[in-house]
């Protein structure tokens, strides 16, 4: 086998994701709303990247830099379109752009743009948090949805200890945004707040699912051999199927 030190990080990253797509139904949908989350991401990058540069190299004009994040995020919702992408996911992403646009040109500082991100991951956080602490962790909302059942797996006590390992996982990366971002924000650290962003936005975010698919798939895979031995099992009574 070769050496993963050798291989592109690109193509290391598409044997990773094939890898996914030869599992389960379950984890097939997973795996595609990843690489949804993950090119979202990256593109909700850019802006704020350009964002950071044109205010740094056109000696800190807020007006200017403002319209160019505005013109990037444009641009990435109409190729976005060709590409045929979820309409919502287009809107909302570009939604994003015009609030933070928005806030920042209404309070004239430039560190502002990155407010409404910081909000936003705050409440992601909080719920991955208060979600464990209840008992009803996102995860496991998240494929019980997928799978067709919303809640069946709160019936499984290993499962619901696998889902709330999970969530713990995006509570950390969500937490750790926030312990990075927020300290630069309050020091008006625009330049740095925005390289933060970018570091800790798409790769962040793959680093997580990476790591959710690592503690979630010998579960899955559970699943996935129970549900294929049942044509084999006699008929069960309905209440022994809910027991």
């Amino acid at each position: 086998m070769t050496s993963q030190s050798d291989e592109p990080l690109e193509e290391l990253l598409e044997e990773r994701l094939e890898e996914l797509r030869e599992d389960s139904p379950v984890e097939r949908q997973l795996l595609t709303k990843a690489i949804g989350g993950w090119r979202g991401l990256f593109d909700s990058g850019l802006p704020a990247g350009v964002f950071v540069l044109v205010y740094m190299v056109n000696g800190n004009q807020l007006a200017m830099a403002v319209w160019a994040a505005v013109a990037v995020g444009a641009v990435i919702a109409v190729l976005r379109l060709v590409r045929r992408e979820d309409l919502t996911q287009i809107a909302g992403g570009f939604a994003g752009i015009l609030v933070s646009a928005f806030v920042a040109s209404k309070t004239g500082n430039a560190e502002d743009f990155f407010l409404p991100g910081l909000f936003i991951n705050a409440a992601y956080f909080l719920a991955a948090l208060l979600s464990v602490l209840v008992g009803w962790p996102l995860i496991g909302l998240f494929l019980g949805s997928m799978s067709g059942s919303l809640t069946a797996w709160r019936r499984n006590p290993a499962l619901r200890r696998v889902y709330g390992a999970a969530t713990w996982i995006w509570a950390g990366v969500f937490g750790l945004r926030l312990l990075v971002q927020l300290p630069l924000y309050l020091a008006g650290q625009t330049a740095a707040l925005g390289v933060a962003k970018f570091v800790m936005g798409w790769p962040l975010f793959l680093l997580g699912a990476w790591l959710t698919f690592l503690v979630v798939r010998p579960a899955m895979a559970g699943q996935s051999s129970t549900a294929a031995a049942a044509p084999d099992q006699p008929e069960s009574s309905p209440s022994s199927e809910s027991s």
